[in-house]
């Protein structure tokens, strides 16, 4: 299933440079609605995806690359126009649209060509390194995830690590689920991680 307009479509045609959902983190009390998974306190940027089979997301990006991702609820969404669009941001906010369209389309992607701003624990980073590596249409238990990055007892922390991972979907949490096949946790919903495993040919 794709996007019901495409999401370069969506933007670039119908939506003026001035409204395309960029905003600059700057400081002032609009920075609340900032997502709050973006840890890093230099320049960000969200741009939304209004229409996803999902619902719509946010994409937050920084100048060393994206940062965030967010599925927000399913009310309307606003789009804001504080900033102008930062041109140097074209090339990466252009490929996380065409990967999204292609993985919503149900063409097994990885995202590797895409550029991640990922900043976290050595531990962390390493969960979320092994989560990449997960194919398209798998999945694995939580103790699994935690053999493979070489602590075998770690279940309980490579959950916490899957739990406050700021890109899910591109570094896919969703594939790993309890070791009785049950879904486990997820922090954008047991429906969404649900449809993602469906939508691969994992469930």
């Amino acid at each position: 299933m794709q996007p019901k307009t495409g999401f370069c479509n969506e933007f670039s045609e119908k939506v003026p440079a001035s409204r395309r959902g960029f905003r600059q983190g700057n400081g002032n009390p609009e920075d609340k609605m900032r997502s709050p998974r973006m840890k890093n306190p230099s320049k960000e940027w969200v741009f939304c995806l209004p229409e996803t089979p999902l619902g719509p997301l946010w994409c937050g990006f920084t100048d060393r690359g994206l940062a965030a991702l967010e599925f927000v609820g399913d009310g309307p969404v606003s789009l804001l126009s504080d900033d102008s669009l930062p041109a140097h941001l074209m090339p990466l906010i252009e490929a996380v649209q065409r990967e999204l369209s292609v993985y919503f389309g149900g063409i097994p992607t990885d995202f590797a060509s895409l550029t991640l701003d990922l900043r976290s624990t050595p531990f962390q980073l390493r969960v979320w390194q092994e989560l990449r590596r997960i194919p398209w249409g798998q999945a694995i238990s939580y103790g699994e995830l935690a053999r493979r990055v070489g602590n075998p007892k770690a279940s309980r922390a490579v959950g916490q690590a899957n739990a406050v991972n700021p890109i899910p979907l591109i570094i896919p949490c969703h594939r790993v689920i309890a070791a009785d096949g049950s879904l486990g946790g997820y922090s954008s919903g047991p429906d969404r991680k649900r449809w993602l495993l469906r939508h691969e040919g994992a469930m």
